[in-house]
């Protein structure tokens, strides 16, 4: 969700009843991000407030920790002074951030794209681990989700969210039959009139299926899943990228830098699916709507199976 998601969709999901979420460096310079993180919180109190029966879910802000990133320092610093309830940290370990987080009650979900980081993320006292599994949007990990989850129950037994090609109602339910409590979703979003995504971006994600998709280290030195047609556009060869020669995320809070990133665009493999652009609140109640239809069809399955007599 690099220059995706800022506050307008993030506030939102939260007031239609789902975390919303984004990164950190979307918002620069820093006193940008000083005047989301407050406009997040007033307006989402304020909300609370007029309506206390109203179920308005907290924000997430994601945060890189990688050591190559130059504004840790400074977004811990307004962690301190905003205390958003959930902080998710990405390509680092969260053991600085749960520290924080932790003193004032938050708490901290850690992306992982496989067993040995999941592993680190426990370790370091995460809350929640995100298990980034093959076909996500962006850093993509490569382990199937049905696996990933099964393999991370074996020695974890707190909250558990599934990322990866999740773009339906019937994928969340699918999550969560797999032992995850939560499904992360993000490509799913980008098409929402809400997000920071300009209209060529929003009209390729519906005209795009899974084989638009190219799974590249050119851009940021870390596999990511990249649009091909915007590459295209963009003036490059899919066919002859070349990795870059280390991994640094510094670039993403740098106007100069992030310009290329608006013109090449990310998906999940969950891009075949999208077939509209539409409101967030509409992409939320199609989902929710999505996910009944299909834990009735379950539940009616479930049903006939008893009654034929296989147990």
């Amino acid at each position: 969700m690099f220059l995706v998601s800022g506050t307008e969709l993030v506030k939102t999901c939260c007031l239609n009843g789902v975390i919303g979420s984004f990164p950190a460096p979307n918002a620069r310079p820093i006193e940008v991000l000083d005047q989301w993180m407050e406009q997040l919180n007033n307006e989402l109190r304020e909300a609370r407030e007029k309506d206390p029966d109203r179920k308005i879910a907290p924000w997430a802000m994601n945060m890189v920790v990688h050591s190559s990133y130059s504004r840790l320092q400074d977004e811990l610093d307004l962690i301190k002074k905003y205390k958003p309830q959930l902080v998710i940290t990405s390509l680092g370990s969260p053991k600085h951030v749960v520290e924080i987080v932790h003193e004032y009650g938050g708490l901290v979900f850690s992306d992982v794209s496989d067993l040995k980081f999941a592993k680190k993320a426990a370790e370091a006292g995460a809350d929640g681990l995100i298990l980034v599994a093959s076909g996500a949007g962006g850093h993509a990990g490569q382990i199937n989700s049905f696996a990933f989850v099964d393999m991370v129950r074996s020695f974890w037994d707190g909250i558990i969210i599934l990322a990866g090609s999740i773009s339906t109602g019937k994928g969340i339910l699918a999550a969560q039959a797999a032992g995850a409590d939560l499904a992360y979703m993000g490509t799913r979003f980008i098409a929402a009139t809400e997000s920071m995504a300009n209209d060529d971006y929003r009209s390729m994600l519906v005209d795009a299926t899974q084989e638009d998709l190219i799974l590249t280290d050119a851009f940021s030195g870390v596999r990511a899943n990249m649009l091909i047609p915007s590459i295209k556009k963009a003036g490059l060869d899919p066919d002859k990228l070349v990795k870059k020669d280390q991994v640094n995320f510094d670039h993403m809070q740098k106007d100069s830098n992030a310009k290329a990133w608006k013109d090449i665009w990310s998906a999940g493999h969950g891009v075949g699916v999208i077939d509209r652009i539409e409101s967030a609140a509409d992409i939320i109640n199609r989902l929710e709507i999505e996910y009944k239809e299909a834990l009735q069809k379950i539940n009616s399955f479930a049903g006939k199976i008893t009654n034929v007599g296989v147990k």
